[in-house]
């Protein structure tokens, strides 16, 4: 009887089965080992030793190589997508997941080099991972938010979000949480689960943000002479839309590309405006495209081209006038409100919020315009006896 089987004849009197038949394993193992020669039952067991040793260095072994190279991949992975100019957002989470599933498949092949079955493991294994992703529901819940997060892009690394009762630009988005910066520099981690099926208010996602002012002005000062002055002020201001957001941009981007020395922009005529016939019809509605021609060449069917080209017109979204406002808001108990509004880049909201601010109540004294504030008139009358 060979040396394994002695053990396990051993092992197999341990459990808990028929007393008689643990016995009788036992005399077995027993009566075995008294019939193997010491020094060969000495080589064996130093045999098994030094096999166990050999394989429990190369797992070692492995298991640091293993980790170099998952760094090295790691590395090469955020370098490759950084110049790809991937979505930071999108970066993190795939560095993060591909580290863990690269960490699980060297931990399954440590553990088939120290000798034990993977199968078996690998069976275990789910069998415990569904115990565990039950008892980690909001946990797989956050994982598939992120994924949420990741394909429909409600934020992104860099935006200025608010939600759940905190507000901050977004430094981190991982596998399981967000991470984001407030102000005062705190870091705020939030699960992704939460943030994929509650409200968010993303700051940054639209390039444009109207900004606006209440000024309060005595009773008997002139509203016009405060609405023309607050108009210049905001026409002197280079932060502030015109009119159109279309013509803001192209502005801003001219201005940039004359700092680089290039040339400007090349001037776009807008086709609507083409009506050259005069008939009060822009002429892309009147010309069917070339394609068009081509496909309803029979002569009845343009017409048909033409009442489609019509209907597309539905889709174009006119220009919205986004020149700056100032109106008489309400007249209160003890002054008239004014209402100022205009438009700027989100980028320098509160830059042009604060510094309108300032000048407001600097300059429009100067024009004959004071600020009110609540008074209380009290009139003593003496009591007639």
């Amino acid at each position: 009887m060979t040396l394994p089987s002695i053990l396990l004849n051993i092992a197999a009197a341990a459990q808990p089965a028929d007393s008689a038949k643990a016995i009788s394993n036992i005399n077995e193992g027993l009566a075995a080992l008294k019939t193997q020669p010491l020094n060969m039952l000495l080589d064996r067991i130093m045999q098994y030793l030094v096999q166990f040793c050999i394989q429990l260095t190369i797992a070692i072994l492995v298991f640091y190589l293993g980790k170099f190279i998952i760094k090295k991949i790691h590395r090469f992975l955020s370098r490759m997508l950084l110049r790809r100019a991937v979505d930071p957002s999108l970066t993190t989470f795939l560095l993060s997941l591909v580290r863990i599933i690269l960490y699980f498949i060297l931990l399954v092949t440590v553990i088939g080099i120290l000798g034990l079955e993977t199968s078996s493991f690998l069976a275990l294994f789910a069998s415990a991972g569904v115990a565990i992703g039950m008892a980690l529901s909001g946990t797989l819940q956050n994982f598939a938010g992120g994924v949420l997060i990741l394909l429909l892009k409600p934020y992104k690394v860099g935006d200025y979000i608010e939600t759940q009762g905190y507000a901050g630009t977004v430094t981190e988005i991982q596998i399981f949480s967000t991470i984001i910066n407030t102000f005062d520099n705190k870091s705020i981690i939030l699960p992704n689960g939460s943030l994929s099926t509650g409200s968010i208010n993303n700051w940054s996602r639209e390039e444009y943000r109207r900004v606006e002012w209440s000024v309060s002005i005595s009773y008997g000062d002139s509203f016009q002479v405060a609405r023309e002055y607050i108009l210049n002020m905001l026409e002197e201001e280079p932060e502030i839309v015109r009119m159109f957001i279309e013509d803001d941009k192209r502005d801003r981007e001219n201005a940039a590309r004359a700092a680089d020395g290039l040339p400007p922009l090349p001037e776009v005529i807008d086709k609507e405006l083409i009506d050259e016939d005069g008939d009060g019809i822009p002429d892309y509605l009147q010309k069917p495209p070339s394609w068009w021609r081509r496909i309803l060449h029979v002569r009845g069917l343009n017409k048909v081209a033409k009442v489609v080209d019509r209907a597309n017109k539905t889709v174009h979204l006119e220009k919205v006038n986004r020149e700056p406002t100032v109106v008489l808001d309400k007249m209160a108990d003890s002054s008239v409100d004014i209402k100022v509004r205009a438009w700027t880049t989100s980028a320098k909201y509160w830059e042009v919020y604060y510094r309108i601010n300032e000048r407001l109540y600097t300059e429009l004294p100067a024009c004959g315009i004071s600020f009110p504030f609540p008074q209380l008139d009290v009139h003593l009358h003496d009591k007639k006896s």
